[in-house]
């Protein structure tokens, strides 16, 4: 199937990339927020986005850029819709509702997708009527920089969704990633989540501080997986190398399945990172800005080296 519409149900953190992104591929959006901060902040954030791309030189094609819109509702924002991306908060009860919702304004051709960060997809479809047409569709953030996208069916998904979600991805030009077993936390998250369980256990042991963890990670790890992924590493480094030093390190990585309390306390006293103004770190209104800005721009260079262009 062709689409030209999308109707985005949740703004967030996320919303206003996908929203731009999916316009500079020359679709339509429709958005939907309960929050009127959300769609406040994310019309303000809509332009940011859209001068990352010109930076990126992502140009629309032919037939021309698509258009945002702020619906009033959800039955507003899914009219004509021939796709829906829920994007609302990581908890399976709110997407449930948002899912009853949204199916008594659409048809069953109408794909729905959600960009959950790990809850299983069969999980969710469970809570909607016609799962053969129901995806996971998982953008990394920010999403309108970073072009992987990972696709997931769950049990009861049709393989012409995953399909038609899979070569939208490609006509965007950005690089969808199919997960062919649906697990929690998909791919992306599930790498992730063992790194900074690693890391945050190594702080908290006292074997390093936040600094240079940090520093270690982006100047050692970070730097050599952007160009040599973890399983062309492998080869790189030798398998020999790898099976000697995974025989007795692997037994002393960490393993908790539980959160650590460095994390645990800090939530519980309202630190939560950068939303709160401080977390691991302290932020300030302008230390924000400033970061948010460094951050963009250079992931942008590191997109440009990575895609062959200086």
């Amino acid at each position: 199937m062709t689409i030209r519409r999308v109707a985005l149900i949740g703004l967030g953190t996320m919303g206003p990339g996908i929203a731009a992104r999916l316009t500079r591929g020359g679709l339509d959006v429709v958005a939907f927020d309960v929050s009127q901060a959300a769609i406040e902040r994310a019309n303000a954030m809509l332009g940011v986005a859209a001068g990352v791309l010109d930076r990126l030189e992502i140009v629309a094609p032919e037939s021309g850029e698509g258009t945002v819109k702020m619906a009033a509702s959800i039955a507003e924002a899914v009219d004509g819709a021939d796709l829906v991306i829920e994007n609302v908060p990581e908890n399976a009860e709110i997407k449930a509702e948002t899912y009853r919702e949204i199916e008594k304004h659409i048809g069953s051709d109408v794909i729905v997708a959600t960009d959950t960060s790990g809850i299983p997809i069969t999980k969710l479809q469970a809570n909607i009527s016609n799962p053969g047409r129901f995806v996971g569709m998982h953008w990394s953030n920010p999403p309108h920089i970073i072009p992987m996208i990972e696709v997931i069916a769950g049990e009861q998904t049709a393989p012409e969704t995953v399909a038609t979600i899979r070569d939208l991805i490609r006509s965007l030009g950005l690089l969808p990633v199919v997960v062919k077993k649906d697990v929690p936390g998909f791919v992306e998250n599930r790498v992730l989540y063992a790194l900074l369980r690693e890391a945050v256990d190594l702080v908290e042991r006292g074997v390093i501080e936040p600094e240079d963890i940090d520093t270690c990670v982006s100047w050692g790890i970070g730097y050599k997986i952007a160009v040599v992924g973890p399983m062309a590493l492998l080869d790189m480094a030798g398998l020999d190398i790898y099976r000697s030093v995974s025989s007795f390190l692997n037994q002393d990585l960490a393993n908790r399945n539980d959160v650590a309390p460095i994390v645990t306390e800090k939530t519980e006293a309202g630190r939560l990172g950068i939303k709160s103004g401080e977390g691991i770190y302290s932020y300030t209104p302008d230390r924000i800005a400033e970061l948010q800005a460094d951050r963009a721009s250079k992931l942008i260079a590191v997109r440009r080296i990575l895609e062959g262009r200086s």
